[in-house]
């Protein structure tokens, strides 16, 4: 899977570092991402999900002013990224003994302490993001046949993340144990913790990659992507940004609390379980192009959509006899719902927008979506979970899973119709066509 990278200032071990650094990208939010839900209930810090789930979105919202008048003018690439990762994983590993020592009864809210470390660790990994895609490009002679080969380690970094922190093979039927308590431990924490540090000494071997905007004064409207704004002026391209932030909205519930639902539902364990979306991911990554060639834009943001539908009527199916085949159905259809939506999207962006603003379009669909539309969504998602619970005498709750699902479920489906029914494209850019 490795690939030949030569060129000028390019030597025989490029590919190599690359792929390493973004399965460790990846192996660090994989390593506590979903799985944190499980020791937050051993913690009694049920009340705090959905918070901790808008600092994701909060970070992706600042994360573009970081880049622009910090990362991309004064430092090279491959320093800022091992300085944030070093910063972010302390972050990380100071959450167990913080949580240990505080009051139990503190406040559930935004301020709570274990929030406001996840938001640190946040505000340092998302910036990375970003930074790690342009260290890539910057060191590539044929992004769109080589990228996609490295980014496909950093989903089977995520993968790995999740085994390590499930703690046991047993779902897969090996008797292998490692963490008693898997991810109801908060051996988690330290995993990513130390994953994160060593990508941060890691970042300083990688190729110099001098600050791409070096020399030069941003503004704002470059930082924020106010000059792609006129590309909203297109019918297609407006109705396209509409429904990609609104059906974020339903989205933010599967990151947020899919992994205790598949425990519900009689997974003995969760996290190990949720790594069949990521498979399935790859799946549907390396399959994508030949999709591109025979459905077209519109059908594939369509699918996208419509397989978010089936994912959560698969899920409300499930909640009434806890069937589980049915749960990771609905977890097996990831490959769909990730690539197919949110690939496409990107892709569909990088070829409606001129290139001197196509940077600062991408920008604001990573605001739009994973800003705006799944911090909403994140919000929204944990009232709808509140207003379905119900509480015993004795302190107990039950949850109505099944309108927990049902109701993302219609909203998807009503994003998904008007989409279809109001999106146009060109059939040139719809098929593959470069911008002219």
């Amino acid at each position: 899977m490795m690939t030949d990278y030569t060129g000028p200032k390019r030597h025989a071990f490029v590919g190599p570092q690359l792929s390493l650094m973004m399965f460790l990208q990846f192996f660090v939010w994989g390593a506590w991402y979903v799985s944190m839900t499980g020791w937050m209930g051993v913690q009694k810090l049920d009340g705090l999900i959905a918070w901790a789930y808008t600092v994701g979105p909060i970070a992706a919202v600042i994360s573009p002013f970081f880049l622009g008048l910090i990362a991309d003018r004064f430092f090279p690439t491959q320093r800022v990224l091992g300085a944030m990762h070093l910063l972010g994983g302390l972050f990380l590993l100071a959450i167990p003994s913080v949580i240990a020592s505080i009051d139990p009864n503190t406040a559930q809210t935004f301020w709570h302490p274990y929030v406001l470390l996840l938001l640190g660790h946040m505000l340092c990994y998302m910036p990375t993001l970003g930074l790690s895609n342009t260290l890539c490009f910057h060191h590539m002679t044929d992004p769109t046949r080589q990228f996609p080969m490295v980014r496909v380690y950093g989903t089977i970094g995520w993968i790995v993340g999740g085994v390590v922190v499930g703690g046991n093979l047993k779902t897969w039927g090996l008797d292998v144990t490692w963490i008693a308590e898997g991810d109801k431990s908060p051996m988690q924490f330290y995993i990513a913790g130390a994953a994160a540090l060593l990508l941060g000494l890691y970042s300083f071997s990688l190729p110099h990659t001098p600050p791409a905007g070096q020399g030069k004064k941003p503004t704002f409207r470059e930082i924020i992507g106010a000059d792609s704004l006129k590309l909203l002026s297109q019918k297609g391209y407006l109705v396209f940004v509409i429904c990609s932030f609104l059906i974020c909205i339903p989205l933010a519930g599967y990151y947020a609390f899919a992994r205790n639902f598949v425990e519900y539902t009689g997974s003995t364990n969760a996290t190990l379980s949720m790594q069949f979306g990521q498979m399935s991911e790859i799946v549907f990554m390396l399959l994508m192009p030949l999709f591109f060639k025979h459905l077209g834009v519109k059908k594939m943001l369509a699918i996208g959509m419509f397989a978010w539908v089936v994912r959560y009527g698969l899920f409300a199916g499930a909640a009434p006899d806890r069937v589980l085949m049915l749960t990771i159905m609905g977890i097996l259809l990831h490959g769909i719902c990730y690539d197919f939506f949110f690939v496409t999207g990107f892709i569909y962006v990088n070829r409606k927008a001129p290139k001197e603003i196509c940077g600062q379009a991408q920008g604001f669909l990573v605001l739009i979506t994973q800003g705006l539309g799944l911090g909403l969504g994140a919000i929204l998602f944990g009232k709808l979970v509140g207003h379905y619970t119900t509480t015993a005498a004795d302190g107990a709750k039950t949850m109505d899973w099944q309108m927990i699902w049902l109701v993302p479920a219609a909203f998807a489906a009503v994003v998904m119709v008007g989409f279809m029914i109001f999106f146009k494209e060109d059939k040139e850019i719809d098929r593959g066509g470069e911008q002219g």
